[in-house]
């Protein structure tokens, strides 16, 4: 059996990636501008928004969603355990205190059910994520918790869809990822996305300094020299037109990505689960699954090695593995801050323990996904 190299992931480009940034860099605007809007607009209308607004990442689009939906210091937002540190920082950036939530170690999503118990005077907002591209139950917390703002973390989730209904439209605000882990990727970069018109003309001014007007639209309005008003304290969160014109011809093949992930989770299910000690993914009844991530739960009570040392076995066989991602509340800087213990969420707990992320990305062979199943069932 011959090694190969499998990464965890690469970004599927090529020459019409290449060719896309022609464009702005021979109009010479480079900064958001046309490309950026056409971006927004097709994601606009692939997620059935009203509104999609660029960012320089999901980060900042976090950030700026809290902000527009009026959180402030004091206030208190609910945010999974088991969810990239941005959720929580997002909401440290607003002087506000993020409460953590445990999470469903079967679907790696936020437990519903344990959200009316953290509930408090001070809560405004709830950040649920669609963690590796499985949306959260947002149906069952708007019918519960209707006093909530809800700012979607979809930076997994593009072109994810909870019953019928796509992910970004599911809550007030939704915030996306394009980094090159995605599906879909602009390098670095971002979307928010909202059916509320005083929230998106919020967010554009924020992205935009508290401008009252884009450049673009100065540039193009019949006075370019007058500079805009500025009403409101502002960030520079913008994309540029080089990402949004990668953007655009990314966007366009997303369906395309997502079919053919569908098909080789499909496969890893099927081939893996005779393997006892691996628990695969499973996808809920009226769950569109966006597959960024291809995230596995290893059971140590009855595994020959513990998950790390899979992980390592792995390494040595040239594939590439991750953690699913970690439990905020175990790192350092949050465990000390709040004063919380690991097992305190024990969902979170088995799931930065246990996930074991395999690769499933757009540029894997037939011949690398066989690979990886044989040697997962010689361990």
């Amino acid at each position: 059996m011959q090694k190969r190299n499998i990464p965890i992931s690469i970004p599927s480009m090529g020459i019409e990636e290449w060719e896309a940034l022609k464009a702005p860099i021979e109009s010479g605007w480079i900064t958001q501008g046309p490309k950026v809007k056409e971006f927004e607009s097709a994601f606009a209308i692939r997620h059935n928004v009203k509104h999609a607004l660029a960012v320089s990442n999901c980060t900042t689009a976090l950030h700026l969603a809290l902000v527009a939906c009026g959180v402030k210091a004091g206030d208190e937002v609910l945010v999974p355990a088991f969810t990239w540190v941005s959720t929580a920082n997002a909401v440290m950036y607003c002087n506000a205190t993020p409460v953590f939530v445990d999470v469903d170690p079967l679907t790696f999503n936020i437990d519903v059910t344990k959200i009316k118990d953290k509930i408090t005077s001070k809560t405004v907002a709830i950040i649920p994520v669609h963690l590796f591209g499985l949306c959260a139950d947002i149906d069952f917390i708007r019918e519960n918790f209707p006093q909530l703002k809800i700012v979607e973390d979809g930076a997994c989730a593009a072109g994810s869809a909870l019953r019928g209904k796509p992910a970004g439209s599911l809550g007030d605000v939704g915030c996306f990822s394009f980094h090159p882990r995605k599906s879909v990727t602009t390098g670095e970069g971002g979307m928010l996305t909202t059916n509320d018109d005083q929230i998106a003309a919020t967010l554009d001014m924020l992205r935009n300094h508290g401008a009252s007007i884009s450049e673009e639209q100065r540039h193009h309005g019949p006075k370019p020299y007058i500079l805009p008003s500025f009403d409101m304290v502002g960030y520079n969160y913008r994309m540029t037109d080089l990402q949004g014109a990668l953007g655009v011809v990314q966007l366009s093949k997303l369906d395309k990505f997502i079919d053919e992930r569908n098909h080789w989770a499909t496969y890893y299910k099927n081939e893996l689960s005779s393997i006892e000690w691996l628990r695969t993914p499973e996808v809920p009844l009226g769950y569109k699954h966006g597959w960024q991530s291809y995230v596995t739960f290893i059971n140590e009570s009855v595994s020959p090695l513990k998950r790390n040392d899979i992980m390592e076995k792995l390494q040595q066989h040239g594939i590439a593995t991750r953690p699913g991602t970690h439990a905020v509340h175990m790192l350092n800087v949050y465990a000390k801050m709040f004063n919380i213990q690991p097992l305190d969420y024990p969902g979170a707990f088995a799931a930065d323990q246990y996930s074991m992320s395999i690769p499933l990305h757009n540029k894997m062979l037939k011949e690398d996904f066989e690979y990886v199943v044989q040697i997962l069932k010689s361990i």
